[in-house]
């Protein structure tokens, strides 16, 4: 008995496969859309992406992508390279040259200024008085690594005494000046108190070498303390509480805690604070010059420049002594960061 398959009767009763098959495709491809400008487009960038060639669009998101930050970071540049790197390649230029400060015309000398500055001892013996600043800075870190400790743990009234500690980072160093300058004078706050307490004395605090520097160091103790103590406060906090807890169950005492967590954790920024301390030490201007205008041996090395550019009219002379300063400062944190460097210290 015959079977009869419609798509695959003879030549002349139906159709072939291929033939079906080619007639499909041709209703399809009648049927198919139009293509759109995005299909154009999209395939367009398909066929550049494939000759090795970057679409427009791309390009433009990764210029855009590397230009965004710059934006950002133009106004700062400005405001930095105007007010601190321009004004210090004029100090290196005028560091050559004899100028008063106030004429038109100067003069270039080359190296003399330099020449001058380690040659004369007068001009390198205030540096002597930085010793007194450097003793107190130490001083001054013990203290408020000492409170930060004591303050991080859970003690009465402890929000009071971190006011106490900072209250004096918050007050002008001017105002601070003139405040101690009546507290040290004769028959002042100072001689008050000692007075009250049966032990009086006419000794003049600002009057010699020695006790007008270590009055003025104290002076800088009292007002920098605060912004120590912040430092070391924000670095014990930012130390993991399971630490403590799993000291404590091992028995270990606070002297243990502070060892070998509390210490090695604040490192980063006990180095940045020794730096910085230093470095103060070293160009400590304002309390001595408010209080005393360098006199009776407390001139320091700021202090001297300053008369240099404005009070002999030396500016010359005063750059290349600024110039001296800043490079000093620079190899004393090399220094420092040679001989206890940044380690990044992981505690769990």
């Amino acid at each position: 008995m015959a079977h009869a398959y419609p798509h695959t009767s003879g030549p002349g009763g139906g159709k072939t496969p291929a033939r079906a098959r080619s007639q499909a495709r041709a209703e399809t491809d009648t049927r198919r859309p139009a293509a759109t400008g995005a299909g154009v487009r999209g395939r367009a960038a398909k066929s550049a992406a494939r000759r090795g060639g970057p679409s427009p669009a791309p390009r433009r998101t990764r210029a855009r992508r590397l230009l965004t930050p710059w934006l950002f970071l133009l106004a700062p540049l400005v405001l930095l390279i105007t007010f601190t790197y321009a004004p210090i390649a004029n100090m290196v230029a005028y560091s050559f040259t004899d100028w008063d400060g106030v004429s038109p015309e100067l003069r270039y000398t080359g190296a003399e200024n330099y020449a001058e500055i380690f040659t004369r001892e007068d001009l390198f013996q205030v540096f002597w008085v930085s010793g007194y600043y450097l003793v107190a800075s130490v001083i001054q870190i013990v203290a408020a690594l000492y409170f930060a400790t004591i303050l991080s743990f859970d003690v009465r009234f402890r929000n009071f005494f971190k006011g106490v500690l900072f209250f004096p980072s918050l007050v002008n160093g001017v105002a601070i000046g003139f405040v101690f300058l009546y507290f040290f004078q004769d028959g002042g706050t100072l001689d008050t108190v000692l007075g009250l307490f049966g032990h009086h004395t006419d000794h003049a605090w600002l009057g010699t070498p020695v006790s007008a520097n270590v009055s003025l160091a104290g002076v800088s103790v009292w007002r920098y303390l605060g912004m120590n103590f912040v430092l070391f406060l924000g670095a014990i906090q930012s130390i993991p509480g399971e630490l403590y807890e799993a000291a404590e169950l091992d028995g270990a005492a606070r002297w243990h805690q502070f060892r070998y967590i509390i210490l090695p954790g604040i490192r980063p920024v006990l180095t940045l604070t020794v730096i910085l301390s230093v470095s103060g030490s070293l160009s400590a201007f304002e309390i001595p010059y408010i209080m005393t205008g360098g006199a009776t041996g407390t001139e320091t090395f700021v202090i001297q420049t300053v008369k240099l550019a404005f009070q002999f009219n030396k500016t010359g002379l005063a750059s290349a002594a600024a110039v001296v300063l800043l490079l000093i400062i620079l190899l004393v944190t090399w220094v420092q960061r040679r001989l206890v460097p940044d380690d990044r210290v992981d505690l769990v």
